[in-house]
């Protein structure tokens, strides 16, 4: 027990390093503790420092395991549907896109803590937990972040008896998973903890497939009675078809063309490989003062092309199209040291930390062209609108944009947690970021770099009238470089700009009803500037003082509310305009306009009741209010409201069935956009049957 507590004084992911075989159940294999299965006690995401959630003066939703395996959810996306104030982009078809409090991003996912910005689509078979942790988090997690971050947290080898799980999965439109989890020790203080999964795909679009392989082995050593080591490895291999969804018409998803592929099956694909690796240390000098330090190394080799729909009449449709090609390199350091003390009545949980990354990517894309019947290929096709799409010939042009970036960072920061008494806590941070990118346009030999440092505070009081129930208010900053999240490259019209920056405030309650069960609720306002203005001189040119301000309200309940009856609730009220006139693309957008993918309601429930020991049902709700497609607020997304079932059968303790079914109603619906022309469709009702065996 004393190896655990180590652990939980470093301020580590505490699920990252191996732990005593008694501390656990494999069923959950979490040494945080459990809230009737959906909420963790603690986490160290937040604060880098071991902290119950309580005791956080932010927002954060938790996704567990066991609710994932509930929902019988494989990806990210799904995971997050069931998460209020959350809403999830088209993502181009081919990765994650998530928009946290109005903020659209492709960047600000992490695993275990460490950077993983890549554009794919993020595996859950190895992850033990989704934390969605909302508002600015440039203290903690450095650069973006100005809505919120996405951090997974891994499943981690465990001492004990060695436990064998597996499950297989098949749905009605013939998509179907493998997948296994076994944890071996290899000695009293070794463990090795393997997970692998095969995922064949398949949904009601009349062209769509691939597959996905994850294989990811984690060994971790307990090096004597106050270190550990954890290694871990993951590739990662993805392959389907880009689907772009349909087109708008008259303001509105066009009609009668939800299974209609708007594409190329010859030329839409998407081809992802990945692999990443991370080692940690954690180390206890005493019981006051405690260490760790984690490395990462990733490599993500990423290509995709695809044809996608654009204006819509009620006869024919636009499509264009293009490919792109990107492999990037990420290196991550973070060490942190943690300090626990007294200064006379006062306590203090002090970190001290820094981060170093480097981050090389290369970038190429072309244009698609189409076969004219007469003259030369055209950028762009009008074909008639139909049941099945019918295209020319289609090739692709030399390079139109090809580059080379570079950026390199190193942050230095400082916290402290101060308790005053049994009711008043303050915590407060500074962070400082020297960022640094230099790109290289390979067509025009346009260089460039732009360095910028940048401070990010961080403060928060907390009241807590009693243990159990805790008032809080917060203030974040923090900060986005101009060129994208992405980072492939400066133009010379972006280069000398200075970063966007994101100032969150929040005040908000969180109340531990029992202690299987929590409520909480927040308001916030999330004010966006130095956004770019188009220069009203210098024709393609651009200026800073672009501004947008999104204010909202969140409340939650999760876990068990009585024997054998488990449940999480959340509801989202999200409000958010430009304030001042920005620029999108060659267009000025107004003060005024409403900002996209930001429904002014969200509601979501999921519940499970156990009937017997045996049998289980759980039911589900996802309702979305309209939102607008695109900043143009030319086209909605109309509201919709999702029934989700499903039902358990242990048939002995280690055999198991579950049939999940999503959209009981068979509701028609439009869950996500990249553009006004790039709308997803939801699927009609589907079932899954899932068995699950251990070993």
């Amino acid at each position: 027990m004393k190896f655990a507590s180590a652990l939980l004084a470093t301020g580590s992911l505490i699920t990252a390093a191996p732990v005593l075989a008694d501390e656990l159940d494999y069923a959950d294999s979490n040494t945080i503790v459990v809230k009737g299965g959906h909420a963790p006690d603690i986490t160290t995401s937040a604060t880098k420092t071991a902290t119950p959630l309580i005791d956080v003066p932010q927002s954060i939703s938790i996704v567990s395991r066991e609710q994932l395996d509930d929902q019988a959810v494989d990806n990210l996306n799904d995971a997050l549907r069931y998460v209020a104030g959350v809403t999830l982009a088209q993502g181009e078809g081919h990765r994650d896109q998530v928009v946290l409090r109005g903020q659209s991003s492709t960047a600000d996912f992490f695993l275990d803590g460490l950077r993983d910005d890549a554009q794919y689509y993020r595996p859950l078979y190895n992850i033990e937990r989704v934390e969605v942790l909302k508002g600015a988090n440039a203290m903690i997690f450095g650069r973006g972040g100005g809505g919120g971050v996405i951090n997974r947290v891994s499943k981690a080898p465990h001492f004990g008896q060695p436990l064998t799980s597996a499950s297989a999965g098949i749905d009605s439109f013939g998509a179907w998973s493998l997948a296994a989890d076994v944890n071996q020790p290899l000695g009293d203080a070794v463990a090795l903890r393997l997970n692998a999964t095969y995922e064949n795909f398949a949904n009601h679009r009349d062209v769509y497939g691939g597959h996905f392989i994850g294989i990811s082995p984690t060994l971790g050593v307990q090096l004597g009675e106050k270190t550990a080591l954890v290694l871990s490895y993951e590739y990662a291999e993805d392959r389907r078809v880009t689907d772009r969804g349909v087109p708008s018409l008259g303001g509105l998803p066009i009609t009668g063309y939800d299974q209609t592929f708007f594409g190329s099956p010859s030329i839409n694909r998407s081809e992802v490989t990945a692999h990443i690796a991370h080692a940690r240390i954690d180390h206890e000098f005493s019981d006051s003062l405690s260490a760790n330090f984690t490395a990462a190394y990733a490599t993500y080799d990423k290509f995709y092309a695809n044809v996608l729909p654009g204006a819509a009449t009620a006869s024919t449709v636009v499509l264009s199209g293009y490919n792109n090609g990107i492999t990037r390199s990420n290196w991550v350091g973070q060490g942190n040291l943690v300090w626990k003390g007294m200064t006379g009545p006062i306590k203090h949980t002090l970190l001290i930390g820094f981060e170093a990354a480097n981050q090389d990517t290369s970038n190429i894309r072309s244009d698609t062209r189409f076969a004219a019947l007469v003259g030369s290929p055209t950028a762009s096709v009008t074909v008639p609108l139909a049941r099945t799409i019918t295209l020319p010939a289609i090739t692709f042009t030399a390079p139109i944009n090809q580059s080379t970036s570079q950026v390199r960072a190193l942050s230095a920061y400082v916290q402290d947690q101060i308790e005053i008494g049994d009711h008043v806590q303050i915590i407060g941070g500074l962070r400082y970021d020297d960022f640094r990118l230099s790109s290289l346009n390979l067509l025009n030999g346009f260089a460039a770099t732009r360095s910028d440092g940048k401070w990010s505070p961080r403060v928060g009081l907390i009241i807590k009238p009693q243990s159990n129930v805790s008032i809080y208010a917060s203030y974040a900053k923090s900060f986005l470089p101009q060129a994208g999240d992405q980072f492939t490259v400066l133009a010379a019209n972006t280069a000398s700009l200075a970063p966007e920056e994101f100032r969150n405030l929040e005040a908000g309650i969180k109340w531990d009803i029992s202690e299987a069960l929590s409520f909480t609720s927040a308001v916030f306002q999330v004010d966006r500037s130095n956004t770019r203005v188009a220069d009203p001189v210098n024709t393609g040119f651009f200026l800073l003082g672009g501004k947008s301000r999104v204010q909202g309200f969140e409340a939650a309940l999760a876990g068990k509310i009585m024997h054998g009856w488990r449940a999480t609730l959340g509801y989202a009220y999200q409000d958010g305009e430009i304030r001042s006139p920005i620029a999108s693309g060659t267009t000025t957008i107004p003060a005024g306009r409403q900002l996209d993918k930001l429904p002014h309601h969200q509601f979501s429930a999921w519940s499970r009741y156990d009937v017997t020991p045996k049998l289980g049902l759980g039911l589900g709700l996802i309702h979305q209010s309209s939102q607008f497609a695109n900043i143009s607020n030319a086209v909605k997304l109309p509201a919709f409201t999702r029934l989700d079932a499903a039902i358990y059968y242990d048939v002995s303790d280690r055999f198991a069935l579950q049939l999940n079914v999503e959209n009981l109603t068979d509701a028609r619906y439009y869950p996500s956009a990249h553009a006004d022309n790039n709308i997803a469709t939801g699927e009609p009702i589907n079932a899954k049957l899932t068995v699950r065996v251990k070993f």
